[in-house]
């Protein structure tokens, strides 16, 4: 047992490994729930991080984390389904296959109307097992215990989120000592673009380059056409057209598996179908990202300001973790150019080179881990981790993956002034 247990620890190890030097559509074939996009369910894998430099080792982590998965972020989906299957049942207007969704849709209903927007029990143990992979990724950080501030949104998903990883990295160890916040002052530092934020800043939108080019991607989606005629033997006298009912029902599938019912709709609608229409979808993700990326410069200035008081010893935490929303980490992303998410392509066949939307799924999260030597005048060190992942800036680096703050502060701190230097009230 203990043979095969190492064997299955190594393939895991290997298929991380394999995933950071494959093609997006390659990984999205691989793993065609990738294919989902935002509601990508954080994947629980182990993945192996490049041992530090020698004579370093971590002293702070900087964290901005989505909440966990949750149910479909509003009712509208599921009250519209109801009328619709309800209708189309009293027509005799269901296919064989569109009958037994019904009845599994309509047995779960009650459910999925109560947890509208709510955090899953999945989403809660997404964040545990971030927060302990955090934990034995960075034990000496956090051996001797400490203290630490968290600050969340004010939504109650970002809330429970920020409860279940805080809640875990203390069972880890006891000594640690985590403050947490979720009140209007903290936004700037997790959702800058609140409305109820009191420092909140109006930024310019721009779209990217190959918008002007999305004519030339060619490509025809049937899907909504497909599955329709898979569930009714009509659509006549209900309400919707094919389009409306064909992207709800899209929409309820990819939800289901953050939410334990992944069986509901048989097959009506498959993996691979989604998987073979993901690059257009993804073109849609990143002009979602990309226009709205000014807007997280507060996140990233708070970044700059806590690692900073760290540094220079004005600070003794930890680390600072923040928990919001996917409107968010995804667009700090490209303003950081994580992965060379700020390449903007001219051409529309290039955007799934930089920006894959799957990176926005539940529970996605970005650490910046911070290290120290212990032989004096030597640089601090910083790693950025995207979902786990060793990932790339776009500041030099000849220690790859780890790069100098004082590089990254310079860079990253005129960013943040160009971005705010376009800002209104």
């Amino acid at each position: 047992m203990k043979r095969i247990f190492h064997v299955l620890i190594l393939w895991t190890i290997a298929l991380s490994s394999w995933a950071q030097g494959v093609s997006a559509l390659d990984q999205v074939k691989a793993d065609p729930r990738k294919a989902y996009g935002t509601d990508y369910p954080y994947s629980f894998e182990k993945v192996t991080l490049t041992k530090a430099p020698s004579g370093y080792t971590p002293f702070y982590i900087s964290h901005y984390g989505r909440h966990g998965s949750r149910y479909y972020w509003n009712d509208m989906l599921y009250r519209e389904l109801d009328s619709l299957l309800t209708k189309a049942h009293r027509q005799h207007q269901l296919t064989a296959e569109g009958e037994a969704f019904r009845v599994k849709f309509m047995a779960a209903k009650d459910e999925l109307a109560t947890g509208v927007s709510e955090l899953s029990d999945l989403g809660w143990e997404q964040h545990q097992f971030i927060a302990r992979t955090m934990y034995n990724n960075f034990e000496e950080l956090f051996k001797k215990g400490g203290d630490i501030y968290a600050i969340s949104s004010l939504t109650g998903r970002c809330v429970l989120s920020m409860a279940s990883f805080c809640q875990e990295l203390t069972q880890c160890n006891p000594k640690i000592e985590i403050r947490m916040e979720s009140a209007r002052k903290v936004l700037d530092g997790v959702k800058p673009d609140d409305r109820q934020n009191p420092k909140r800043l109006k930024f310019p939108k721009s779209h990217p380059r190959f918008e002007q080019n999305r004519k030339q991607f060619q490509y025809n989606d049937n899907l909504r056409e497909t599955i329709v005629a898979r569930v009714f033997t009509s659509t006549e006298g209900l309400p919707g057209n094919v389009q409306h009912i064909g992207s709800n029902l899209i929409n309820l599938y990819t939800s289901l598996p953050s939410i334990g019912h992944d069986g509901m709709m048989g097959n009506i609608i498959k993996d691979e179908e989604m998987a073979a229409r993901w690059e257009n979808e993804n073109l849609g993700g990143y002009t979602w990202v990309f226009e709205p990326r000014y807007d997280m410069a507060p996140i990233l200035r708070d970044i700059i300001n806590k690692a900073e008081n760290k540094v220079s010893g004005k600070s003794k935490l930890l680390a600072d973790l923040r928990f919001g929303h996917d409107t968010c980490l995804g667009p700090l992303t490209v303003l950081m150019g994580i992965n060379g998410a700020d390449k903007d392509p001219e051409d529309p066949y290039e955007v799934k080179n930089c920006y894959q939307n799957w990176q926005t799924g539940k529970a996605s999260n970005l650490q910046l881990i911070f290290y120290r030597s212990k032989k004096q005048g030597e640089p601090i060190l910083i790693k950025c981790l995207l979902n786990g992942r060793e990932s790339t800036l776009p500041l030099p680096a000849d220690l790859y993956p780890y790069y100098k703050w004082e590089d990254f502060k310079t860079y990253y701190q005129k960013v943040v002034d160009n971005a705010i230097s376009l800002s209104t009230r």
